[in-house]
């Protein structure tokens, strides 16, 4: 791979490597871009069942168990406290006003990974193993309102 070094920013040169993405070889950030702020245009910081979790349209999320879930129900979530809207940030005194953030249900009843618990006292013959798996909700965020 060859790499071409021009003053203190340097292009990698992809072409020997086959890659399907290329850039041209003057071609640099403006100054101060935030190359990731096209990806996501918003987000916003909710609380779902005492957890706080990021939330951006289309993106998959693990909650815990929310009773009497269907699949296929939307659920809203006003419980926001924070509100990125293309680089705008807006933080709730505790809440953002008027803000929601818009869900569907994927599958309401997901079990974790196996959780092992072994306690052991040593030199007395005392061995004793639990399990617990921890029951989740999938939900997919269709939007979020502010």
């Amino acid at each position: 791979m060859h790499v071409s070094r021009e003053s203190s920013n340097f292009v990698p040169d992809y072409s020997e490597t086959g890659s399907t993405k290329s850039f041209p070889s003057d071609w640099r950030p403006p100054d101060g871009a935030n190359l990731y702020s096209s990806f996501i245009s918003m987000y916003a910081i909710v609380e779902i069942n005492g957890q706080q979790f990021k939330a951006e349209a289309g993106k998959k999320l693990f909650v815990h168990h929310i009773q009497n879930a269907e699949a296929g129900a939307t659920v809203e979530f006003e419980k926001v406290l924070l509100v990125d809207k293309d680089g705008n940030v807006t933080v709730g005194l505790p809440t953002v006003e008027g803000a929601k953030v818009v869900c569907e249900v994927v599958s309401p009843l997901v079990k974790g990974d196996k959780v092992l618990v072994f306690h052991k006292k040593r030199r007395k013959g005392y061995r004793k193993l639990n399990g617990h798996r921890q029951q989740f909700t999938e939900l997919t965020i269709k939007e979020v309102v502010a």
